[in-house]
């Protein structure tokens, strides 16, 4: 019987969550489908002149990550007619949700990701199911 409980309370404590497009509601992604990355360094692994302030200042900050990325999917249509690099849109609405490259590219938080399918967080609603 104990077990049975302890199996309940860790299924009920983490609910699914996927990404739709917020223009469209359509279905891009779930949290199945995320590449995780380690936190980079911030604004200290970009160019010099990309830094908008002190090195101090920046490494007190935590920098959130603007975008997720993921593994590449059927519905990114670009991906499958074979292209290096493109805008991932969304094949509901032809929105832009993001963009991939082979290649990988760098996260906001300053990680590098390779190969990268990158979708923007502004484009699209976290849903829990």
């Amino acid at each position: 019987m104990a077990q049975a409980g302890s199996s309940e309370s860790k299924t009920t404590a983490k609910a699914p969550v996927i990404y739709r497009c917020k223009k469209c509601r359509r279905i891009v992604a779930s949290e199945e489908n995320i590449v995780s990355h380690e936190r980079g360094k911030g604004e200290l692994s970009f160019k010099w002149n990309k830094r908008s302030g002190d090195s101090w200042e920046t490494e007190k900050q935590q920098i959130d990550c603007t975008s997720i990325f993921v593994e590449p999917m059927k519905w990114m249509q670009t991906v499958e007619e074979g292209h290096v690099e493109e805008k991932l849109l969304c094949i509901g609405c032809n929105a832009r949700l993001g963009y991939f490259n082979w290649a990988g590219m760098q996260c906001s938080c300053g990680a590098w990701v390779n190969p990268a399918f990158q979708l923007h967080k502004s484009r699209l609603d976290e849903c829990n199911i």
